[in-house]
């Protein structure tokens, strides 16, 4: 054992800066290098940033995290080198550990919390959770389930998204089988889908598919409930099912113009773009979910691109626009800086690769000519009274209207549940806005806060043999989120069918 192996030092957070891995040129990220941006910290590197944690009392950074991941813990195993006790903590709490080291907004959630993050930097934690999950998986470890004893119970679990392959790794855990259904050929809905290899490489869900397989999770892939199996099949053939359907109904604003050609939804450009880049074929003959029409992808080189919207799903589509040649994009957003809702770390990314951001910007319109995109018409807004949620209303400043140039307009405002028809027929019910109806979880991540006479099972939806959980339930939100979900509703079916 090293001597930093043996004691930590008093003072690290003194004597170590805060450091990201190596990030791959800005040079080449604007010549269309999709790589990972972030590489991997080395094993001193890891030490060293890990060793920087206070081991806090109270600490914020594992409180402000979704899953309550047990952050100090598993960082002081990281700087002993005890890599696999690591990893095995890490899982513990988090059944996706490589993927929320990659692309949780870590400065939102437990490193802007942490307390050095107040002067000295905060601890390096995503960039070590994606250590120790990548470094153990590679050296062969794999949980240990040699304990789990298999209890003769089958649950369906419908989608291959976060949430649904939290929930299928928890129930292997205590012993329940679990068969996953995804309409799509590969696992990991969006992770796979949506979020661009330059924040996620698509080897990572190839990793956890054969993580998950060998913890006995079956896969069945290109099937559609509702077209190829129904859901009173399921029910019949297993002892639960769980939903987790995600959203994929993009929200458009209800802009005029937005039939002209060039104007693309976020998730199809996305996903399209995603399997451009890597050789596959446009769509597979496939629709892409919640968005029926084909929508072709258009050559952005040497076009002007404008993206609508200051999400993280925002930034994907204005860095990937970078990386597909646009010579200019620009991001309009209309509130300020500090009211986006996505990671202050990818927005400064997105401006060091050249993209220009318009705030306080509210679009009005599309104009085109011949049936193509020529611009967004857009006025300037200043930010009036909170709504509802606590949130400033961006209010349209008089007289201030003006247009941005475009060949290529792309509308990131969110996405909200689509919920099949087939989910009536079996008295699951729905929330005004869409999104399943479920019992509350027992803490504050659920979909709902905990009323008088809750008497059913965490995720637990109106059918009681079905859970529910992930964006479907709240709406979209962030991975790590869904990944909660997921947890927690299949620790809701062990105890419908376990006791």
């Amino acid at each position: 054992m090293s001597k930093m192996d043996a004691k930590k030092p008093a003072f690290a957070f003194r004597e170590t800066p805060r450091q990201m891995p190596a990030r791959i040129p800005l040079e080449l990220r604007q010549g269309g290098d999709w790589n990972e941006l972030y590489g991997r910290f080395g094993e001193a590197e890891a030490k060293h940033q890990a060793s920087r944690c206070l081991d806090c009392g109270n600490p914020y950074c594992a409180w402000k995290c979704p899953l309550h991941n047990y952050i100090p813990n598993w960082l002081e195993l990281a700087r002993e080198g005890r890599i696999h006790e690591a990893a095995a903590l890490a899982h513990e709490t988090n059944p996706l550990p490589e993927v929320c080291g990659r692309v949780c907004p870590q400065d939102r959630l437990c490193e802007g919390s942490c307390t050095l993050n107040d002067g000295f930097g905060a601890v390096t934690i995503g960039a070590v959770e994606k250590y120790i999950a990548d470094r153990a998986l590679a050296d062969g470890w794999r949980p240990d389930l040699s304990r789990v004893v298999a209890t003769g119970k089958r649950v369906a679990v419908i989608g291959a998204g976060p949430a649904g392959l939290s929930c299928a790794d928890r129930l292997a855990r205590a012993g329940i089988e679990a068969v996953v259904f995804d309409r799509y050929e590969q696992i990991g809905g969006l992770l796979h889908f949506g979020i661009p290899s330059f924040k996620l490489d698509k080897s990572v869900m190839a990793t956890r598919r054969d993580v998950l397989e060998g913890m006995g999770v079956k896969f069945r892939l290109g099937v559609e409930i509702g077209r190829d199996i129904g859901l009173d099949t399921l029910l019949a053939e297993f002892d639960a099912v769980f939903l987790g359907l995600g959203s994929y109904r993009y929200t458009d604003g209800g802009l005029p113009g937005q039939d002209l050609r060039n104007v693309l939804p976020a998730l199809p450009f996305l996903v399209q773009n995603g399997r451009l880049v890597h050789g596959e074929d446009e769509l597979d003959g496939k629709p892409i979910a919640g968005w029926e029409d084909h929508v072709a992808l258009p050559d952005l080189r040497g076009k002007r691109v404008v993206v609508l919207g200051g999400g993280d799903t925002g930034m994907d589509c204005v860095r990937s626009a970078v990386r597909l040649g646009a010579s200019r994009v620009t991001c309009a957003y209309r509130r300020d800086e500090a009211s986006m809702p996505g990671s202050a770390r990818e927005v400064a990314n997105a401006r060091e690769e050249g993209v220009q951001f318009l705030f306080n910007r509210q679009p009005l319109a599309l104009l085109g000519e011949d049936g193509d995109v020529t611009g967004v018409r857009v006025a300037e807004t200043q930010l009036g009274a909170p709504d509802a949620q606590g949130r400033r209303n961006a209010e349209i400043v008089a007289g201030s209207e003006s247009v941005l140039a475009a060949d290529v307009v792309i509308i990131a405002f969110g996405f909200q549940p689509d919920p099949p028809e087939w989910l009536s027929a079996h008295g699951i019910e729905l929330e005004g806005n869409g999104r399943i109806r479920v019992q509350a979880a027992a803490s504050g991540c659920g979909s709902r806060k905990k009323a008088a006479g809750d008497a059913g099972l965490p995720f637990q939806t109106a059918n009681a043999r079905v859970f529910a959980g992930g964006d479907s339930v709240r709406g979209a939100d962030l991975v790590v989120t869904a990944a909660y979900e997921g947890r927690e509703a299949a620790a809701g079916i062990v105890r419908l069918l376990l006791g």
